[in-house]
């Protein structure tokens, strides 16, 4: 299949190598003039030059002229908790109640509120959730996510949610999936946290690895649930066996998961809400990502992390939704308007960070690159619509794009 996307207004492709990191002083290192064009060959761009050109070149392709529209890179969701059943919506009450979420699981609450309506759902039932969500997720620009199981608590559940995100990750018209094994979320009720250690290690993660599908382990390193302990012991376990890894820490007070991502030299370790600032130094010094996920202070009422200090320190840093039971957003462009409207953080950094910076932490299954617009990169882009590429980030109440490239495949909105 070929086909040209011609006359487009500006393309923010954002291309290079690595992450993005530091202020960006020069936009134009990032964005292109209007009147380019993309030669999309199969589900690879294999040639960005202008329009005339082209179709001078290619006159025989289909061709869609863009009007002017701007693009920007398919987004990159490098954090979520895309499978679960159930309802949690009565737990904010208890938050404006001044219930702290570690007081709130001790109730009944909390992830393991989650795992009985999870673990009793049928395959349909959690593939039929999964679909819709990657829907939302797709109709918001994303094209890529990474998806975490975690509520199953148990060997069975892990095993099946892992199993059921396979078979979504090969749907045609849906975002590609990078799977993340995350049964170390928290402890099952009935159960205690070092019980369930020690029945994550014997039994849990030796089946997660026979099975073959999740390509990353990932722990809850908090106070109150796995200690920094526990964790690097199930992730130096999950490396030796070949997974990647990444960590969640630090999200309702600094646990020392920072100096843990940091000597694991972890992919990436997200929240990081609470980190001291010689963690985050040591994590950048070790390649980790830090991988921010606003959209949960923003659910819990809470402040914002420190992304300016990211900047002023060239520290790499990326944010996803985070979508979970008592985070319900798959939306990237709310993310950003989180970034941009409420933290003074630039459109450009922002689009940088759920969509180049992201992509490093979360790899296209083509082994291809993605989350940026450039020759031999895979074919994910959106169309925004109208001429102006910033207006991704600022229209949070719905998708501001007219339509999305998904791995060459034109998909309107």
């Amino acid at each position: 299949m070929q086909r040209l996307l011609t006359n487009a207004g500006p393309i923010a492709h954002l291309s290079g190598d690595g992450p993005i990191t530091g202020v960006i002083e020069d936009e134009s290192a990032y964005v292109s003039e209007s009147g380019l064009g993309l030669l999309i060959e199969d589900h690879v761009i294999t040639k960005i030059a202008e329009s005339q050109e082209l179709l001078s070149e290619y006159s025989h392709l289909e061709t869609l002229d863009l009007e002017g529209k701007a693009i920007v890179p398919g987004l990159v969701d490098s954090h979520t908790h895309l499978l679960w059943a159930g309802d949690r919506s009565r737990e904010v009450a208890w938050k404006q109640k001044g219930i702290s979420y570690l007081e709130i699981a001790k109730m009944g609450g909390g992830i393991a509120a989650t795992v009985g309506p999870t673990r009793t759902a049928s395959d349909a039932d959690l593939t039929h959730l999964g679909i819709e969500r990657m829907r939302e997720a797709l109709r918001n620009g994303t094209t890529h996510l990474e998806a975490k199981s975690g509520y199953g608590l148990d060997t069975e559940t892990e095993l099946r949610m892992l199993s059921i995100a396979e078979g979504l990750g090969a749907i045609q018209r849906l975002p590609s999936l990078d799977l993340t094994w995350l049964g170390a979320h928290a402890a099952p009720m009935g159960s205690d946290i070092d019980t369930y250690f020690e029945e994550i290690m014997s039994e849990q993660l030796p089946a997660v690895i026979e099975q073959g599908i999740a390509r990353s382990a990932d722990v809850f390193c908090e106070p109150g649930w796995f200690s920094v302990e526990q964790s690097e012991e199930i992730l130096q376990h999950s490396r030796k066996k070949g997974l990647d890894l990444r960590i969640h820490i630090d999200e309702f007070v600094d646990g020392g998961g920072g100096e843990l991502a940091a000597d694991l030299k972890v992919s990436t370790a997200d929240h990081a809400h609470y980190t001291n600032d010689d963690s985050r130094m040591a994590m950048s010094d070790a390649g980790v990502n830090t991988g921010f996920l606003p959209g949960t202070p923003y659910s819990m009422g809470e402040d914002y992390p420190p992304f300016q200090k990211c900047l002023e320190n060239n520290w790499a840093w990326s944010v996803a939704t985070d979508f979970n039971p008592n985070c319900r957003t798959l939306s990237l462009p709310f993310i950003g308007s989180l970034l941009v409207q409420r933290n003074d953080i630039s459109p450009i950094t922002a689009l940088v960070a759920c969509s180049r910076n992201s992509a490093e932490t979360t790899p296209h299954p083509s082994g291809l690159i993605h989350g940026q617009i450039k020759e031999g990169a895979v074919a994910n882009l959106n169309i925004v619509d109208g001429p102006l590429w910033e207006s991704w980030c600022l229209q949070p109440g719905h998708s501001p794009f007219a339509a999305t490239m998904l791995e060459g495949e034109l998909i309107f909105h």
